[in-house]
């Protein structure tokens, strides 16, 4: 066994994997930009080495050597899956904890992986070729990178006149995620349920598999929640997809853990193999879960040489594991990557539930990294209980300082479509959630106000009295008038200034400030004005002051981690404000471009 384990990541997969290792013995280095300098993951770590960057392939092997660490694991994203990173790391005597990087190239590469399931006797989506003439083709179908993953570079074509900007802007994405821009088409399938089988092989030979998961419900192709065993399915088609993974993984020659991910059509029962995914998944706790087994434990032991210490036939599933992705991003707004300080953070216990994180009280988050903060996972002895665990558990989890998706998350586990398994990997495109109720958010916020109002040094104060009579139910204004009813609200996070006060409940966030009534008027919709709805970069600008523009041209582009989103105008006119320039970060909110519409 290995001696000491350094992790090429950061965040919640870096302290997981350390968490392992230090059950095992194994001394722990952590890396680390500027940015990352106070992270948890650094604090927690034996040992930490600065780098400049976690995707600069000739730095991280040099602080592997620097650090005499004589295996990496190289967690999820980033590197996990370079050919180039597994090759070098070899030359300098150091192990990756993955596959090979012959294995690595070919199954890393959704082209490449194509041909061996074919070869494997897979069957796969069909493909078109970019250089074909799209008027043969039939819409709509999925523009997507060669390389990578995580639902980055992916764009939906529903015909050829949206085909070009498709396939620049997937370009572009890809490019600037994986620093490889080559793409795939595929036919999309309209209603899909998302299947993958986590396997696991060795160097003797052996490959296993630990089941499957679900994780049909997606947005802008990524994942949202995932639970293991995949429900709803046929017994004769579960064990095909299983043997399905069992015999591509076996067909190269696979190592290590890994994950076979295939599209199951709900209107024909039929199954393709979509990639495999050469290392540890994001969802790897649902399995973990039901499983009882340690993923990166296996990793460590098959990267060590060792043989698995489990067979397929002592693989037992146990009840049931639906985990949940707590991101940096507004669900109700088109789920635009957030960013700000967590002022306060509190993040779920009880039974049954594990909770994989990286952020805590007074981190800064910023959007030069994935939204992703960290998962709420929760077991049960069946599909129900988990649900209903899960829904408890996002209740109790509160981020203050920034939005997130938590309230978004709990309003999807406890959908009716979700309990009876009804969501595709398009449902969330085709259907809304409900938005919070801004009644009741204003009196939550209310009786926050009014609690920090009674107090001697509270900024807050309610006219909470009647001359000459019993006192009033109390009145507090917020940016109007609310009378508070009924008893204070239990299980409400809130936090009060001079003015403003911040509230999350049933895991939705609300801020609501003291109006100023000195300040500017904000820009309302229709008005012209198009204002940077995330913070980020702004990638490509296409007008200039004085043009004529349509309703719904694109006037420019910006990006925040790894995403990018067009900016168009709402109505007709001439552009008279640019207020950016490429390469230009700007905050939220920033005034980016102003339109004066036609008479």
């Amino acid at each position: 066994m290995f001696s000491t384990v350094m992790v090429a990541n950061r965040g919640e997969i870096a302290r997981r994997v350390f968490r392992t290792c230090r059950r095992m013995g194994l001394r722990t280095v952590a890396v680390h930009t500027d940015l990352d300098a106070e992270a948890p993951h650094v604090r927690e770590a034996d040992a930490a080495l600065r780098v400049e960057s976690y995707l600069d392939v000739e730095e991280m092997v040099a602080a592997a050597v620097a650090a005499g660490a004589d295996a990496v694991h190289p967690g999820y994203g980033f590197l996990s899956e370079r050919a180039a990173f597994a090759t070098a790391l070899e030359a300098a005597g150091v192990t990756l904890v993955g596959p090979t990087a012959a294995v690595m190239e070919q199954m890393g590469r959704k082209d490449a992986a194509r041909e061996l399931a074919v070869a494997a006797g897979v069957p796969v989506v069909p493909a078109y070729d970019l250089d074909d003439d799209p008027a043969s083709w039939t819409f709509p179908v999925l523009v997507k990178a060669a390389a990578g993953g995580g639902g980055k570079g992916m764009r939906v074509v529903r015909s050829a006149d949206g085909l070009a900007e498709a396939v620049a802007a997937a370009r572009r994405e890809a490019a600037s995620a994986f620093g490889d821009d080559t793409l795939l088409v595929e036919r999309y399938v309209e209603r899909g349920r998302h299947v993958e089988v986590q396997v696991v092989g060795d160097t003797h030979g052996t490959v296993i598999h630990l089941g499957e998961r679900d994780c049909s419900p997606q947005r802008r192709h990524q994942k949202v929640l995932e639970e293991a065993p995949a429900p709803t399915l046929d017994e004769a088609t579960r064990q095909q997809v299983r043997q399905s993974a069992v015999d591509l993984a076996a067909h190269v020659g696979y190592t290590g853990a890994g994950t076979v991910e295939l599209l199951l059509d709900a209107d024909s029962g039929d199954f393709y193999f979509l990639e495999m995914n050469t290392r540890l998944q994001v969802e790897h706790p649902v399995t973990e879960m039901v499983t009882g087994l340690d993923l990166v434990e296996l990793q460590l032991r098959v990267a060590a040489g060792e043989p698995l210490p489990v067979r397929q036939d002592d693989v037992r599933l146990t009840g049931h594991a639906i985990e949940a992705r707590v991101y940096a991003e507004d669900a109700y707004a088109g789920f635009l990557p957030q960013a700000g300080t967590a002022t306060h953070v509190r993040w779920p216990e009880g039974p049954g539930v594990r909770v994989d994180h990286a952020l805590e009280s007074g981190q800064v988050v910023s959007t030069a990294y994935d939204p992703m903060l960290g998962k709420v996972v929760a077991h049960g002895r069946d599909r129900a209980q988990a649900r209903q665990r899960l829904v408890e558990a996002l209740d109790g989890t509160a981020v203050l300082g920034l939005t997130t998706n938590a309230g978004f998350l709990r309003a999807l586990a406890a959908s009716e479509e979700f309990a009876d398994a009804a969501v595709d990997t398009a449902w969330l495109d085709r259907h809304e959630l409900p938005a919070p109720d801004p009644g009741e958010a204003r009196r939550l916020a209310a009786w926050a106000a009014y609690d920090a109002g009674r107090t001697p040094s509270g900024p807050w104060r309610s006219d909470g009295f009647r001359l000459g009579g019993p006192p009033a139910e109390p009145v507090v204004h917020l940016d109007e008038p609310v009378r508070l009813a009924g008893p204070a609200p239990a299980g409400v996070v809130a936090r009060v200034t001079d003015d403003h006060v911040e509230v999350v409940a049933h895991g939705q966030r609300f801020d609501f400030p003291r109006p100023d009534p000195f300040a500017d008027p904000v820009a309302v919709a229709g008005d012209g004005t198009v204002l940077a709805p995330m913070p980020g970069t702004v990638l490509d600008v296409r007008v200039a002051e004085g043009d004529q523009v349509g309703a719904g041209q694109v006037l420019g582009v910006m990006e925040a981690m790894k995403m990018e989103l067009s900016l168009t105008a709402d109505v007709a006119g001439t552009v008279d404000l640019v207020g950016a320039a490429a390469g230009d970060r700007v905050q939220l909110g920033a005034v980016l471009f102003r339109v004066v519409p036609d008479e």
